[in-house]
């Protein structure tokens, strides 16, 4: 179901089961950490994940889940959660274009990826109302961080689903493409950044992440910025993007 391939330091995962909307099983996340190992091994200066079909993900495979019998604390605890952190902390900067339905643990798989660019009509929110469960992987946070404790409730009480145009507009991700143009323009996106200075990227990832974790105040985010300026001054992308800029050329970044 997951395929892994890897082009001019580009890594691209696929999640290719289009026939069950990308549905995720434990066979399936397994996959995908290890397609994670095999990108970060490779040494990539970036990496994009998408789905096949007409969907991104619709999240768990429930198609052999006996209910009666569901530990879903330790498919999400064992299994989704240590996969979220591992594509979270995933080196080089992370990309995801995601069209259809993004939920539940395919929510979740946006939650752990750096930047997020969605198709104008992706279907976004929590249908967990429908099912007597409750949002997961992330949901709560993403939703109460994003879009306000009221707006968070309203979307898991009723079960609607957000476009993703309307996504973008309150802030829950990047950038909406229309669908027939979202896989292109992502793409394009990647390939510049994979050319850029990906050491100072890591150090701006690296960054965020402890403001966003921590919640830091303004200063001591400025001086762990400052930390982070001071050793990226001292490397090879620095000083050629300095001279470029003087010498109004393209800079040519070694990452």
């Amino acid at each position: 179901m997951i395929e892994l391939s890897v082009t001019g330091g580009i890594a691209e995962i696929v999640l290719n089961a289009p026939k069950k909307l990308n549905a995720l099983n434990e066979e399936a996340l397994a996959e995908l950490s290890r397609a994670y190992d095999d990108a970060e091994a490779a040494g990539v200066r970036a990496l994009l994940l998408r789905g096949e079909g007409r969907a991104f993900c619709a999240g768990r495979d429930i198609s052999a889940v006996d209910p009666a019998n569901d530990d879903a604390y330790a498919y999400l605890g064992d299994l989704v959660t240590p996969l979220l952190k591992k594509m979270a902390a995933f080196p080089a900067p992370t990309f995801a274009a995601a069209q259809g339905a993004c939920l539940g643990v395919g929510l979740g798989l946006l939650v752990a990826t750096d930047v997020v660019y969605v198709a104008e009509d992706a279907k976004i929110g929590s249908p967990f109302a429908n099912l007597g469960a409750t949002l997961d992987s992330g949901g709560h946070w993403l939703f109460t961080e994003r879009l306000g404790a009221h707006r968070t409730l309203d979307l898991i009480y009723t079960a609607d689903l957000m476009s993703g145009a309307e996504a973008v507009a309150a802030g829950l991700f990047s950038r909406a493409f229309p669908a027939d143009e979202l896989l292109d323009s992502t793409r394009a996106i990647v390939e510049r950044v994979a050319s850029g200075a990906t050491g100072a990227f890591r150090a701006s990832k690296s960054l965020v992440a402890q403001i966003r974790d921590s919640r830091v105040g303004l200063w001591t985010a400025m001086e762990a910025e400052n930390t982070a300026q001071g050793e990226l001054c001292r490397t090879k992308d620095y000083a050629e993007g300095f001279s470029a800029f003087i010498d109004k050329r393209k800079p040519v970044f070694q990452g």
